[in-house]
């Protein structure tokens, strides 16, 4: 049988790097009971046996020639579409070689999460946090590079486990989700220190809640002599720009090593989009920097 895969974010974003991990799983199952597989072209349609179809944003546009017949399509981007792997393919140790410039292995060591965060997929989509895989699953023998995708490792001693275990490897890691910083405690920050991370250490902020406790990281990580610089904070940006600027304003009162990074919620299941001044407040007031020299009232003045 012939395989076609189809990548969507990476047929629309042109800079996009990161691998579709759901994609490189179904490679490694095809090619192991004798396809073969490549990727998807429109031209060859007729050739293909099955096609499959991975978007994870809502927002990426879907394409509008591959064919209904023969596509499975999957990922959150699909909407409603929550098509889960069979066990037989997410056993599967993913095939890298679709993304010939990946240096790093990626995965996940818990799937889930216990918070029911209402702009959040992850609960509806996998549930409540429980264990998936083992450090030792996922790391490549050409890399000492691993990227884990946890939506809440800290909320699992399973994860914490296999955390201190890396710590006793040579393994680099990046936790591309924003931990929670509710959970953090001076054990954790001894662990946190013992890692070899990629960059940073990513914590988010999505609501006025959370600041109290990004004053204690701040002495937590004094204490235990973690630079504030290695500290990256995801920002949820909703329609009150007010409050998003609050807890923008008051992070970089704390610290201004702080790295921000601003996303504007966008849920296309809840006809959630966000509008022009959510974007100017993601893309520019905090990716540009500025709230660093003004607040966002005084930023929208200097730009009317």
């Amino acid at each position: 049988m012939l395989i076609g895969l189809h990548d969507a974010e990476y047929e629309h974003m042109p800079h996009k790097s990161f691998p579709n991990y759901a994609l490189m799983k179904i490679s490694a199952y095809h090619r192991s009971i004798g396809d073969t597989v490549e990727w998807w072209c429109a031209l060859d349609n007729d050739k293909y046996d099955s096609i499959y179809s991975s978007k994870v944003f809502d927002f990426t546009e879907e394409n509008p020639f591959l064919p209904s017949e023969k596509t499975i399509k999957g990922g959150t981007g699909y909407g409603s579409m929550f098509w889960e792997l069979p066990s037989e393919i997410d056993e599967m140790f993913p095939d890298y070689s679709i993304y010939p410039n990946c240096d790093y292995a990626i995965g996940f060591l818990t799937r889930g999460c216990p918070n029911k965060c209402p702009w959040c997929y992850v609960p509806q989509k996998e549930g409540n946090i429980r264990p998936y895989r083992s450090w030792r699953q996922l790391v490549r023998p050409d890399t000492d590079k691993l990227v884990l995708m946890d939506n809440n490792i800290l909320a699992c001693d399973y994860g914490l486990e296999q955390l201190a275990e890396l710590t006793e490897t040579s393994y680099s890691i990046d936790l591309n989700q924003g931990m929670d910083i509710r959970l953090l405690t001076d054990d954790v920050c001894r662990l946190l220190k013992k890692i070899r991370w990629i960059k940073y250490i990513r914590f988010s902020c999505d609501s006025c809640s959370q600041l109290p406790y990004f004053e204690h990281v701040v002495e937590m990580f004094e204490r235990h002599k973690i630079s504030k610089s290695k500290i990256f904070i995801y920002i949820l940006v909703r329609f009150d720009l007010q409050e998003a600027d609050y807890r923008v304003q008051e992070l970089n009162r704390l610290c201004r090593n702080f790295n921000l990074y601003a996303q504007a919620e966008r849920n296309g299941q809840k006809g959630i989009i966000p509008n022009t001044a959510q974007l100017e407040f993601a893309q520019r007031y905090v990716y540009g920097k500025c709230y660093k020299k003004e607040n966002w009232r005084e930023y929208c003045q200097s730009i009317a």
